[in-house]
This record gives structure tokens, C-alpha cells and sequence, in this order.
């Protein structure tokens, strides 16, 4: 059913189970929602992005609807959400580790399946950087909020790191199993350290400004 490696297979399945974990959370968060809705959010949150590549590099059916075992676990993961929501809480560190698992493996295997496709280096990673936050990307909009990709943390950097790593490798001939896993850990590791120190991309000066007087008057 996959052509993947097998260690690269097994980190794309729990990244999927993840995305859709995490997506299911927050739809619980942002918005009111039924069982179905809840399911809905994790399935297109971990779905999603790898739905949009496939779409666009004219690889029909997507990849995603050909194994039962990708939407099968991202269902899990949405009921899991759904029905353990106060529960996850004291989780959510562990759950932003799995999440990272999932983005950094979504960009290497956007990244590579774009350069199977035949585009060029560019639109490679821009695909990957898709494959990986695509998702969530929807989903924070279906339930009326900036995308996260867009608003805090580190996200679309490591998934631009990951991607950019994967082409070069390819690009210079060394692409394999330890050189994908090698692109996914430095992704992993900038999101982790993102998530643990709390870094954030830079943002415009004037924003800055309006968020040190917000600081120095509270």
C-alpha cells in the first residue's frame, strides 16, 4: 500500500493520527460542534494539506484515500478529541510532540512526492511547506480564525526547513531513508523549540510596539 520506507511510513501514520487529534482539539475549543463536526475538523486537519498536493500535482486519488489506515487513525484521533477533550488537557506538551512528528514528516513527503511529480526546486518546497500545514490551515478557517500558520509560533519555518532540506537533498543526489529522517528531525526539532521556549517568527515593528505597551501597562 505505500512505497515509502518503513520507518518514514510508521512516523507518517502517527503524524496523521496526531493532525488529527490536534485538529479535533481545537475545533473542541474554538467552537461549538457535534461529534460529526469534531471527527470532520481532525479528518480535514490531518488530511487536508496532503489532499491539496495531490490535487495539484495530478496524483488522483489522493494518496490518503487509497490506505484505510491514514483516515482510519485520524478518525480515531478526532473521537479521541472528542471524547476525552478535558482529559487531553494535561497532555497537550506530549500532543505538541506528536504534532511535530506529523509536520515535519508531511513536509519531507510532500517535498519528495513534488520532485517525483517533476516540478522544480521552488514550487517542491512550496508544496511540502502545503502538505504540511495545509490542514490546519483549513480548518482554523472553517471555524472563523486566523490561520495559527499565520499568527504565532514557529510553523511554517521548520516546515520550510524540513522541505528545503528534503529537495537539497535530492537535488544533490544523497536522498534515503537517513537523510529524510535527518530533514524531519531538524524540522521536529525548531517546532519543539518553538513550542518549548515559546518562539515566535518576527512580526512588524508597529505590532511589537502596540504588544510592549499592552506589557508595560498591564
Amino acid at each position: 500500500m505505500s512505497s515509502q520506507p518503513t520507518a518514514l511510513f510508521a512516523l507518517d501514520l502517527t503524524g496523521t493520527f496526531a493532525f488529527g487529534l490536534n485538529g479535533a482539539l481545537t475545533a473542541v475549543r474554538a467552537a461549538r460542534l457535534d461529534v460529526v463536526g469534531v471527527v470532520v475538523l481532525g479528518l480535514i486537519t490531518a488530511m487536508g494539506g496532503g489532499f491539496i498536493r495531490d490535487v495539484l500535482i495530478d496524483s488522483l486519488p489522493p494518496a490518503t484515500l487509497l490506505d484505510w489506515r491514514y483516515y482510519t487513525l485520524a478518525t480515531l484521533g478526532g473521537l479521541i478529541a472528542f471524547a476525552l477533550s478535558r482529559h487531553l488537557r494535561r497532555l497537550e506538551r506530549a500532543i505538541d510532540v506528536l504534532d511535530a512528528v506529523g509536520l515535519s514528516t508531511f513536509a519531507v513527503i510532500g517535498a519528495s512526492k513534488a520532485l517525483d511529480a517533476g516540478l522544480g526546486v521552488a514550487p517542491s518546497i512550496l508544496l511540502g511547506v502545503i502538505t504540511a500545514v495545509g490542514g490546519g490551515t483549513i480548518r482554523d478557517t472553517l471555524v472563523g480564525r486566523i490561520p495559527t500558520v499565520l499568527r504565532t509560533g514557529l510553523y511554517a519555518i521548520p516546515a520550510l526547513v524540513g522541505s528545503a532540506l528534503t529537495v537539497l537533498t535530492v537535488e544533490t543526489g544523497v536522498y534515503g531513508l537517513p537523510a529524510a529522517l535527518g530533514a524531519a528531525a531538524a524540522c521536529f526539532l525548531i517546532r519543539v523549540l518553538g513550542v518549548r521556549y515559546g518562539l515566535n517568527a518576527p512580526e512588524p515593528p508597529e505590532t511589537r510596539g502596540r504588544k510592549d505597551s499592552r506589557e508595560a501597562g498591564a
